[in-house]
């Protein structure tokens, strides 16, 4: 018979990881509702319950770990809160979540990953340790930065993230002849895509796009109709009519229209006739 002995700092380590990983799980159902700010998760867990979750708010307020700290109450004190980005240890339209996390008498923050906004980077983490708060980062870190990107470009590159979506058949082909429409992917490739959409903040397509395929560009996954992105076209000789899904629906979801001085006569006429 053998024996396989786990220590404690490895169980430790374990549970650490299972309920970051809970973190981040919720922190992605926000992704495309909290505008310019980062989709965060927190978790706070005592003697392994989960006592309170949160998640950044559309817009941004209230912040994950307040709606945390709101649900668990009291039995926050001598918690663990397990948040997938850096609190934060400013003061802004809402005092510093670190305060927070502190006051509420929270004695260990796991974090993901530290906070690349330079109003932040590391001194979340300072802070907390200050208020004698145990801090551990960097649990998780890669799958917390793969939710958190869109917001990380805009911080470290000064651009939005940008995804591609294409279908394309075994053979290299993305249509068949012109005029027979084909549908090359799935039922689960159509619902991952409309995921896309709903995790994204604006979806571009060309002039010919519109022509060709005249898409809604809609997300319509049940309960999340409402979490349509903004749909931009790149149009410079103005082709799109006030018949295109994406005029007739702009009540639904807003559509802007790039194009050159030379459309601009027709592009003002078609937001005439484009529903309000």
């Amino acid at each position: 018979m053998s024996v396989c002995a786990i220590n404690g700092p490895e169980v430790a380590a374990r549970a650490d990881e299972r309920h970051m990983a809970h973190a981040i799980r919720i922190a992605r159902r926000a992704l495309g509702a909290t505008a310019e700010n980062p989709a965060v998760g927190c978790v706070i867990v005592k003697d392994d319950v989960v006592i309170g979750t949160g998640v950044t708010a559309p817009a941004g307020r209230p912040h994950a770990e307040t709606e945390a700290l709101a649900m668990a109450g009291e039995k926050a004190q001598g918690a663990t809160a397990y948040v997938t980005l850096e609190p934060c240890s400013h003061h802004g339209r809402t005092p510093p979540c670190t305060e927070a996390l502190a006051d509420a008498g929270i004695k260990r923050v796991v974090v993901a990953m530290r906070d690349a906004d330079p109003r932040v980077k590391g001194q979340g983490l300072e802070a907390l340790a200050a208020r004698g708060v145990e801090v551990v980062h960097g649990v998780l870190r890669e799958e917390a930065r793969h939710v958190l990107r869109g917001f990380l470009s805009r911080i470290e590159r000064g651009r939005p993230h940008v995804m591609l979506k294409l279908a394309v058949s075994a053979d290299g082909m993305i249509a068949a002849a012109p005029g027979r429409p084909t549908a090359i992917t799935g039922k689960q490739a159509l619902a991952r895509a409309h995921l896309m959409r709903a995790e994204a903040d604006a979806i571009l397509v060309g002039a010919g796009t519109i022509a060709a395929d005249d898409p809604a560009l809609t997300c319509r996954l049940p309960g999340l109709q409402e979490r349509s992105p903004l749909r931009v076209v790149l149009d410079s000789a103005m082709r799109t009519t006030a018949d295109a899904q994406v005029v007739k629906t702009a009540h639904e979801a807003p559509t802007v229209i790039f194009t050159t001085p030379a459309g601009r006569a027709p592009a003002l006429a078609l937001k005439e006739r484009a529903p309000a």
